[in-house]
């Protein structure tokens, strides 16, 4: 009887996919292209958000995504799925996921394959996933499926492999990212109680049985009241663990500290900000078979405008540039775009000793809506600030403003006047080096990513220009700098 059930459960699955990849397959012409990105990943059409299952498999990235293939908005989720050789090209795949057990589907909108991760059993492509029905109880359970072929995935027949958080009352218990240690697999899980936001942690031999070690780490009541979206792994000699915080302003932090795994704790000295823009959310990362660390995130973040017009659009979601993390000597962590960016550049532009006091000029023969701008800035005699306009109409009604702020020491993304979209101003804080910053911008069609002092500090923002907005301006304002400035622009790496 037991097998007949399998079979049928299985049947159903199979069904909720084809539905759905039939649903994409109709709409994907249908979508209005005006702000799709040419560089970065999005869907084919409507729904994305967190990044899932980040692994590189068999000489390939997959990426999946949590992804509601029936409409531009949040709906019950899915995992979608497509593969990269080279982490920008990519070819979308078959929905690996789609609600079809007790324990992801239910009644009310707010059910579904929640996030998780991916791994390499033997060979063996295994999803680890959230199982969310919001008339369950519990609500979250942990699940597992599997795939011999990399594409089609079987949901584990013993699921929910994890059926309850280890406390009750909790704040969610979701997420799980899932590696291994030697000869056993772990697992930590996000939630929060009481205002204190922790990681569960579990440990395995197989992946079907976990033994509950305990709270790996917690808040000490700052930093938000439950830890969505968590990433822990080794880099060099220490660990790093990365969350996505709710309910406080600082909606990405980092620690790096050390992993006991006999004991089961992670200690850390201090969180800090990884992603400074408005719109970096729910990052994860991959090791890949150069032994490079690799992080994605969503390139969006609820709450933002953009996520209430995208019914005129047909779609929504992006991730960021894949980024690779590097532990700097003074103990922080860098986060530069991957090698194979360079890949991208097409048509190139060298702008040199261009020397400004209390000045702006436009970049001459330039005009472009995607590209890459590397830029040396020497601040000379008292100046106070010196940057860029981008995405810049010709008359200067709408612009997106990056200023290196050099008495303050503040680097700001100012989008006040970027388009449509949300408004604000991004900031960190920034040294300059022997009167030197680098900064490391990738604008693409609707967004802008700034890699300062070679990924030291990091800003994320998505904006809604003008087709025709696409002037580069330069300035400084009460004294004198010097910048020195190549623009690759780059072609979409899209066919559609």
């Amino acid at each position: 009887m037991r097998n007949k059930e399998i079979q049928s459960e299985q049947a159903s699955h199979i069904q909720l996919i084809e539905r759905a990849n039939n649903t994409l397959h109709k709409e994907v012409k249908s979508i209005n292209t005006k702000y799709r990105l040419n560089y970065h990943f999005m869907p084919p059409v409507h729904w994305m958000n967190d990044p899932n299952g980040l692994i590189f498999y068999k000489g390939e990235y997959h990426l999946f995504y949590q992804h509601y293939p029936y409409a531009p908005k949040w709906g019950p989720m899915h995992w979608g799925h497509a593969k990269s050789k080279d982490l920008f090209h990519w070819e979308h795949l078959p929905v690996a996921l789609a609600p079809s057990e007790w324990y992801d589907k239910g009644e009310l909108e707010s059910h579904g394959c929640w996030s998780g991760s991916a791994v390499d059993d033997d060979g063996v492509l295994t999803l680890i996933y959230t199982g969310h029905v919001e008339e369950n109880h519990p609500q979250e359970t942990q699940c597992v499926a599997r795939s011999k072929d990399g594409i089609h995935f079987e949901k584990y027949e013993n699921n929910p492999v994890i059926k309850a958080a280890p406390e009750e009352n909790c704040f969610g218990f979701r997420d799980p990212k899932v590696w291994k240690h030697e000869d056993k697999w772990y697992m930590i899980v996000g939630s929060g109680k009481d205002e204190i936001g922790k990681i569960h942690l579990y440990q395995s031999k197989d992946l079907n049985t976990w033994d509950y070690m305990g709270v790996a780490v917690e808040s000490d009541g700052t930093m938000g009241n439950m830890w969505e979206c968590p990433d822990l792994f080794p880099l060099q000699d220490k660990h790093v663990l990365v969350i996505s915080p709710m309910n406080i302003k600082e909606r990405n932090l980092y620690a790096i500290g050390d992993m006991d795994y006999d004991a089961g704790k992670f200690t850390f000295d201090h969180f800090q900000v990884l992603d400074f823009g408005s719109d970096f959310y729910a990052s994860q990362t991959l090791l890949d078979d150069k032994n490079r660390r690799i992080l994605i995130a969503w390139m969006e973040i609820w709450g933002s405008k953009s996520i209430e017009e995208a019914k005129d659009y047909g779609w929504l979601g992006a991730m960021t540039i894949p980024r690779e993390l590097i532990v700097a000597e003074n103990g922080t962590l860098l986060m530069r775009p991957v090698e194979e960016h360079k890949q991208l550049r097409n048509r190139h532009f060298s702008f040199k000793n261009i020397t400004l006091e209390n000045e702006t000029t436009i970049i001459d023969k330039f005009s472009e809506v995607s590209y890459e701008l590397n830029a040396l800035i020497e601040i000379n005699e008292n100046v106070q600030e010196v940057g860029f306009s981008l995405r810049c109409s010709e008359d200067d009604t709408e612009k997106t403003v990056v200023t290196y702020k050099v008495v303050e020491g503040l680097l700001e993304v100012n989008k006040n006047l970027s388009g449509n979209g949300v408004q604000g101003i991004s900031v960190a804080q920034l040294n300059h080096k022997d009167g030197r910053i680098h900064l490391q911008i990738f604008v693409d069609v609707s967004s802008i990513e700034v890699f300062a002092n070679q990924g030291e500090k990091v800003i994320t923002n998505r904006i809604y220009p003008s087709e025709t907005s696409k002037q580069v301006k330069v300035f400084t304002r009460g004294g004198k700098a010097t910048i020195n400035m190549d623009v690759w622009t780059i072609d979409s790496v899209w066919d559609e």
